[in-house]
This record gives structure tokens, C-alpha cells and sequence, in this order.
């Protein structure tokens, strides 16, 4: 398969609002397969669909340093947060640029899985960070 091209910014595909997924096929498996190899390519710890033209809910995210625990997020939704940090945030769509944002600095999140099972989990600092970064794309917003 051809490597994903990561839209940048002002490419408007970038706002568009992602749909949720209906179907976890083994389709959308490969496509977040894709999507991993484009990020660890950039390098970057996190990746929406919406950045390489797919408009549907599916994050990809690896914040371990040594780029082998993968997270993949179907139809990821934020049940609440807690606490505030502010980061020095960057994006693999608009390269070389970082801002201050305040998060969530812990989310309680709802997702689906890459077996296609539904699943909850708790994420702090930096995890919570880049799913609510994530999940801000799958939204349309920069």
C-alpha cells in the first residue's frame, strides 16, 4: 500500500467533522496500521484520520518512546476530565509550530478497540493530552 500523506495546514480537509465508524472490518484495521506508519514516520505521538484524508473517528496514538505501544481508538468519546494542565502543543499538520493549550490533565475515555470491542480506560498527562488533541481533529479543529 501507498504511504499516507499527511494533510497540512491550511488544507481544508482538515476541518472537516469525522463520522463515527460503523463497523470495525478489517478495512479500518489497515487503515490504522497506515496511519501508525505515517506517524512514526513524521516522527509523532499522535494521529487522526482526519490528518491523512479519512473522515471517520479513529485516532492512532504512541507516547512510549520507543514506538511500541500503539493505541488505536475507534469512535473515541471523553466520559469526563479533571485537573488542568496547560502544554506546549505541536501538530504533524501544521510542522514546527507550538502553542500553549489547557487540558484535561486526567480523562476518563470511551473507545473501541482494533478487535472491534468496546472498552473504557483512564488516561493522565500526556496520554490525556494527546487523545484530547486527537479527538479535537476528528472535530475539525486545529
Amino acid at each position: 500500500m501507498a504511504p499516507l500523506d499527511i494533510l497540512k495546514f491550511p488544507d481544508p480537509r482538515l476541518r472537516t467533522v469525522a463520522k463515527p465508524v460503523k463497523e470495525v472490518t478489517g478495512k479500518i484495521v489497515a487503515l490504522a496500521d497506515q496511519m501508525l506508519d505515517a506517524m512514526y514516520e513524521a516522527p509523532g505521538i499522535g494521529l487522526a484520520a482526519t490528518q491523512v484524508n479519512f473522515h471517520q473517528r479513529l485516532i492512532v496514538i504512541d507516547i512510549s518512546e520507543t514506538n511500541n505501544q500503539p493505541l488505536i481508538l475507534i469512535n473515541p468519546t471523553i466520559v469526563s476530565g479533571e485537573g488542568e494542565i496547560e502544554t506546549n502543543e505541536g501538530c504533524l499538520s501544521v510542522p514546527g509550530f507550538y502553542e500553549p493549550v489547557d487540558r484535561y490533565q486526567q480523562i476518563q475515555f470511551e473507545a473501541i478497540g482494533r478487535d472491534g470491542e468496546p472498552f473504557s480506560m483512564e488516561a493522565v498527562d500526556l496520554l490525556a493530552v494527546c487523545i484530547q488533541h486527537e479527538i479535537d481533529h476528528l472535530e475539525g479543529k486545529l
